[in-house]
């Protein structure tokens, strides 16, 4: 269904729920899917009307479509069951737990034994676990609560919550501008026509001598009849009189830039568009003199369809999302589930800045990266993992000689700068700084302390007080506003002035760059209170609203660019926090609790689309965007300013506050908790993090918590953060985020590489297996660690789940606990189809997705999709020739996949509509290895004939290519595999062939490392990132395996063959593939060519595999250093 088409279907929902046809909207919502009516479904529950609750429910979900949906569908059935039993009705209970509840015995049999015994009680409140159970109410009531938050959670949701925002009968409406249009079409138009039908076109019967009305010409509302024109049909007709045209507003300059004079305050919209405004060039235009009708439809490609049965979920990082139904007229909203308690209100370190902190960024991909700008002058990056400031520039101007006689003259007298603003580019590879005199500094930033100046500007004359980052024209530009009253725009590559906006009568505060639709805009305000709109067009400003208060504003959108938030104080000391009407051109709603007598101007941030904050009285005051009242307050161990800086990182689960005493505070949640712990060197103090939140294992009354991970189990859900594809061409969430930097060793001691020859130096198992041993092809650790899974050369899937117990209190995969070979009480396995060929000789290949609840998979046939707690085949497509040989999910789209062939080519296939999208062409041999950026915006290629390619993921054009250097005196076998992996910076990249290991930085693919093992290990087999990036595991055809420092690929550790397997000279076994686990980086997988899975962990006493050499001269990050041959590092 096009785009238009769902969007009719809102507008026929709309009509009927005006109409009071209540039954019949319900039905059409369930039937179309576009809408999930989250009033109506609570209204169901309360009244316990559970046949119609799942009747409605199947319109947006099925039982097995994924886990939010089976916990949403057990949670209804398990509540009706004890319902009956409450009111011994055991009949009743034993049908519904035949009929309803033994679907999941499948995934949890233990559990459906449990509660098959609840008939056995003669109240089963005698259970422990339900013991708490009250009167049915309240059951349904806490239950519901359940629902929504798993509703909420569950990717199929996803743009269901919210009904558009429409105005009143816009079908009426639009209806009513159709009728205009053919009046005035009319050749003998009619002053007051008679409209009796709409089922045929109007048209005015024989001329009485009228003349047609002139063309509508209102900016905003199109087709609008204006006054004195075609009147709306009467009140005894079908419909009401249409609203009467708004006056101009943004979305007039939108569609006619140069006509609009500039409005008041009151005169329309400050936001680009009401949500029905915001597609102006979808409407039909009015009819001009030329009778021809000009329409724009939906793009033919983009097309809407429901999901089929094994169609992947649009997953994402950060689930849940805080998706607040907007229900039709006369509905209220829903009350937020998010509490006090997501908020990062911990304090977990305070970094000593050394001087007043004046403007905070977080990284955009490595989240714990803190950029910081001081009132000195001073810019810094520190890494909250280290807590180390890792690189830092002071103020200083590059080419003074070059600038004004007036900047030189300011520097004469005090050289000296205070930072007004810090802030990353979108992609996280330049950042810029404002500063108080005249200057604009880019750096660019490429890992580690490697800081480098990009570009100076002497953007304005005084202070530059603001600057932000654009897309104009889809280039990279930097907006900047000063203390002269002017806002200039910036091309970032060249430094050239691309635009320049005046029209403030006063010194210009902040800049707010956005867009909607494809329209590009940018908000200014300024220090008298006023704010403009301007288009980049040197139009000229095209709104001039005041600030509430008058005050000094900085503005915000929430993180997905729909609301629009602002927050000042006047020269009075009063500070306003408001949301604006973006369809009303007003103040939406003001937030209560800012100070009366502020001491500075209050600094504010948004985080997703959940929460506001400011800091204001010395404190961090929290409000949640849907309520105006103050959620919380925290004085963060004190010692904060009166208006202290603030920073959320990307996914609000981090807090950046500056301190009196020239200070950042770093506040995190328990998800911010979990990443620090992950990626810092060294532990919290245990008092700071007492207080966050820990949460139960799962139990017989929730069937597991809300946060739900892999297979049946349901755990803790992990942090959201940025995604990797692997060299299991697995795409995953991961809890770290590194930096590229050689570590730091104290030169003096002697150091010596860590050889590990027996299996008391280390801890290995391996993984019980009963079915046939057959070599290792692919292997993988699932996003969670709780499982290990293994694609064999018989073209059949193996998986391993570890348990939680005393001995394993996470569940996560580890050495130290046996875990379970894992099958479905079916007792099915996942099998591949296979050719005609023997399946020993294709080429294995498959790729999971990042909630683990599915698994495409290939092995010379057809690419089949698993579901991963059924084990069933939910489809299978793409029949060799060419036979699927690498396969990866795009990061942000899951139905999206990149398909290496054997026939050289790569296919870009959307699983959802069941089409390629594109075919990549640019090797010569089979593709062995695909990785996506999702920072870069780039897919990486790389083949069997040892090149790699660089394909722009935008319009899939081939940006490089380059071929592998071989190292000196040695050649590559004629088919050898050739493997790609990003680091967690989604920059540099890991490149693995049988004769080396490198590093290349995408997307130029320029060679910064390359390492050669010794001839006496034989050729690499395998290698891959650990999970934080700092460490290159790699295999060797002797058995071996070799830990590498990455920063340097120096190498630390050796761990011979016989450290985890017995001594058995007749057997030749080695490692075909390396895995590792997704969250704790001194874990790896082998799998062997005998069929066997070990794990490897360092002894406990040791944590970690062997110490990094010292760095020698010549030997950094980008030099060359040993000879051919060699186990060091080279060129």
């Amino acid at each position: 269904m096009s785009s238009l088409s769902r969007e009719l279907v809102f507008l026929i929902l709309q009509f009927l729920d005006e109409e009071k046809f209540k039954e019949t909207v319900h039905k059409l919502e369930q039937e179309s899917g576009f809408f999930f009516n989250m009033r109506y479904f609570e209204d169901m529950v309360t009244n316990g009307e559970w046949e119609e609750v799942e009747k409605y429910l199947s319109g947006f979900t099925k039982v097995d479509d994924n886990r939010y949906s089976m916990k949403i569908f057990f949670e209804i059935r398990k509540q009706k069951y004890l319902e009956a039993l409450d009111k011994r009705d055991r009949a009743k209970a034993v049908e519904i737990l035949v009929k309803d509840l033994k679907v999941f015995a499948a995934f949890n049999e233990d559990l459906f034994k449990e509660i098959t015994q609840l008939l056995t009680l003669e109240n089963f409140r005698d259970n422990e676990q339900l013991s708490k159970y009250g009167d049915t109410k309240s059951a349904r009531g806490i239950m519901l609560a359940e629902l929504k938050k798993l509703i909420e959670a569950n990717p199929l949701f996803r743009d269901k919550l919210q009904f558009p925002p429409l105005k009143n009968s816009r079908l009426r409406t639009l209806i009513n501008q159709s009728l205009n249009w053919q009046h005035q079409l009319c050749k003998n138009p009619r002053p007051n026509p008679d409209i009796k039908t709409l089922f045929v076109d109007h048209t005015c019967a024989t001329p009485n001598g009228a003349r047609a009305p002139s063309p509508v010409t209102n900016p905003l509302m199109g087709a609008v009849p204006k006054a004195g024109g075609f009147p709306p049909l009467s009140a005894h007709g079908p419909f009401q009189p249409t609203p009467a045209a708004l006056p101009t507003s943004l979305a007039g300059w939108m569609a006619n830039p140069s006509s609009v004079p500039h409005p008041s305050a009151s005169a329309g919209p400050i936001g680009l568009a009401a949500a029905n405004n915001a597609a102006m060039s979808k409407r039909p235009r009015t009819p001009t003199n030329n009778p021809a009708m000009d329409y724009q439809t939906a793009d033919s490609e983009h097309v809407l369809k429901r999901a089929r049965p094994f169609g992947m979920s649009d997953e994402v990082n950060n689930l849940p999302v805080n998706v607040l139904p907007v229900q039709y007229t006369g509905q209220s909203h829903g009350q937020s589930s998010y509490t006090s308690s997501d908020l990062p209100k911990i304090v977990v370190m305070t970094l000593n800045q050394g001087s007043t902190v004046k403007s905070m960024d977080f990284h955009p991909v490595q989240q714990i990266l803190l950029l910081v700008g001081t009132n000195m002058g001073e810019v810094m990056v520190w890494e909250l993992g280290s807590r180390e400031r890792i690189a830092s520039k002071n103020f200083k101007v590059w080419e003074l000689g070059s600038w004004s006689v007036a900047l030189q003259a300011s520097l004469s007298n005090d050289y000296t700068a205070s930072v007004n603003r810090v802030v990353w580019s979108p992609d996280g590879n330049l950042f810029g700084v404002a500063y108080s005199k005249h200057i604009v500094h880019i750096y660019s930033y490429h890992g580690g302390d490697d800081l480098r100046n990009h570009l100076e500007i002497e953007a304005h004359a005084g202070s530059v007080n603001d600057l932000a980052f654009s897309y104009p024209n889809k280039q990279l530009c930097v907006v900047t506003c000063g203390e002269d009253r002017v806002i200039k725009v910036w091309d970032v590559a060249t430094g050239t002035r691309q635009y320049t906006f005046e029209g403030h009568e006063a010194p210009v505060y902040s800049v707010c760059p956005h867009h909607k639709e494809n329209i590009q805009f940018i908000f200014s305000t300024a220090t008298d209170g006023k704010i403009k709109a301007w288009l980049y067009d040197n139009m000229g400003s095209r709104v001039d609203y005041d600030a509430p208060g008058h005050s000094s504003t900085t503005m915000a959108y929430s993180a997905d660019g729909t609301r629009l938030f602002s927050c000042g104080t006047n020269k009075e000391g009063e500070s306003f926090l408001v949301e604006w009407n973006e369809s009303e051109g007003a103040v939406k709603r003001s937030y209560h609790g800012l100070g009366k007598r502020t001491v500075g101007i209050v600094q504010f941030d948004t985080t997703r689309n959940r929460f506001l904050a400011a800091g204001d009285d010395f404190l961090v005051k929290f409000w949640d965007m849907d309520n105006t009242q103050l959620l919380a307050t925290i004085e963060a161990e004190g010692t904060l300013p009166a208006s202290p800086c603030i920073r959320f990182n990307k996914e609000g689960i981090l807090l950046a506050v500056s301190t009196n005493d020239n200070g950042v505070r770093i506040l995190a949640n328990a998800d911010g908790i979990r990443l620090l712990r992950t990626v810092e060197n060294r532990t919290f103090d245990a008092s700071r993090v007492a207080s966050a939140a820990v949460k139960a294992p799962p139990s017989l009354g929730t069937f597991g918590s809300t946060d739900i991970t892999v297979g049946t189990s349901i755990g803790d859900r992990a942090p959201p953060v940025a995604a990797m594809v692997g060299m299991n061409n697995d795409s995953r969430s991961l809890d770290i985020k590194p930096r590229i930097a050689d570590e730091s060793v104290d030169k003096s001691r002697i150091w010596k590489l860590t050889e590990i020859n027996e299996q008391s130096q280390c801890r290995s198992l391996r993984l019980p297996d009963n079915l046939a041993a057959m070599r290792v092809s692919r292997l993988i650790y699932t996003n969670s660690g709780l499982a290990i899974l293994a694609l064999a050369s018989n073209a059949v899937h193996k998986l391993w789940k570890w348990q939680r117990n005393d001995r394993n209190s996470t569940g996560k995969a580890t050495a130290s606990v046996s875990p379970q070979l894992w099958q479905p009480p079916s007792g099915i396995l996942m099998t591949n189809d296979v050719s005609d060929t023997n399946p020993e000789d294709a080429v294995s290949c498959f790729a999971l997705s990042k909630n683990d609840s599915y698994v495409m998979s290939a092995s010379g046939g057809k690419i089949s999709l698993f579901n991963m707690m059924t084990f069933k085949t939910m489809t299978t497509f793409m029949p060799p020739p060419p036979a699927a040989t690498f396969l990866a999910f795009h990061p942000q789209d899951n139905n999206i996949i990149a398909i290496g062939m054997e026939d050289s080519s790569i296919q870009i296939y959307n699983v959802r509509v069941d089409e390629v999208k594109t075919k990549l062409k640019g090797h010569q041999k089979r593709i062995t290895g695909l990785a996506f950026s999702h920072s870069l915006n780039v897919l990486v290629s790389s083949g069997a004939d040892s090149q790699l390619c660089v394909w722009n993921t935008d319009g899939w054009e081939k940006q490089a290519s380059k071929s592998l250097q071989m190292p000196g005196g040695r050649a590559a076998a004629p088919l050898a595999d050739t493997r790609v992996q990003f680091h967690l910076d989604q920059t540099h990249l890991l490149v693995v062939h049988e004769t080396q290991i490198a590093l290349y930085d995408a997307p130029k693919l320029d060679c910064l490392k390359q390492w050669a093992p010794r001839e006496i290990s034989g050729p690499i087999t395998h290698a891959t990132y650990s999970c934080d990036s700092q460490s290159i595991y790699v295999s060797f055809e002797d058995g071996s395996v070799g830990v590498l420092t990455a920063a340097t690929l120096r190498l630390r550790c050796r761990i011979n063959q016989n450290a985890y397997l017995p001594p058995n000279p007749s057997l030749r076994v080695h490692p075909l593939v390396i895995a590792a686990h997704p969250s704790e980086p001194n874990q790896f997988a082998l799998g062997l060519t005998d069929g066997g899975v070990h794990i490897l962990e360092p002894l406990e006493l040791e944590g970690k595999w062997g110490t990094s050499p010292p760095i020698e001269n010549g030997a950094g990050p980008s030099t060359a250093s040993g000879a051919a041959g060699s186990d060091q590092p080279q060129r």
